[in-house]
């Protein structure tokens, strides 16, 4: 009998444990609002930073990598070593966007864009590009 209730405690906890978690489930894409990870700033309008100058953890001397564009939650940017490793980005040089030019100009951008290279339809459920983390922890 301890073995049942024992064993039903530990369903109900892996049950609820579950329920609790918010981000189970939810994933947005690259170019829609509430997404965090990296982005393709190729010709996107200058984009406004957090910090002017890239951000690095774990620098490897003697290798040069290009400087990765970042959308993070609040708090990422400012505890970047503790964060890197969600985005693959520790040993990179990381620039963070901030959030209202990433939901004012950059989505609006990527979205009219992908449209147009698709017969005028933005599919909001589209995965572009390689993403780092976002609300699903992809």
């Amino acid at each position: 009998m301890k073995h049942f209730l024992f064993t039903v405690m530990i369903i109900l906890f892996a049950v609820s444990a579950q329920a609790a978690d918010p981000n189970i489930g939810v994933s947005v894409s690259v170019g829609q609002p509430g997404f965090y990870g990296r982005i393709d700033i190729g010709n996107y309008p200058q984009p406004e930073l957090i910090y002017a100058r890239p951000v690095m953890v774990h620098h490897a001397p003697g290798v040069v990598h290009q400087p990765v564009y970042l959308h993070v939650p609040p708090g990422h940017a400012k505890n970047w070593s503790k964060h890197c490793h969600k985005y693959n980005a520790c040993g990179r040089p990381a620039y963070f966007v901030q959030d209202r030019w990433y939901n004012d100009v950059y989505v609006p951008e990527h979205q009219a864009r992908y449209a147009e290279e698709n017969g005028g339809k933005y599919d909001k459920g589209h995965k572009n590009g390689k993403h780092g983390y976002d609300k699903g922890h992809d």
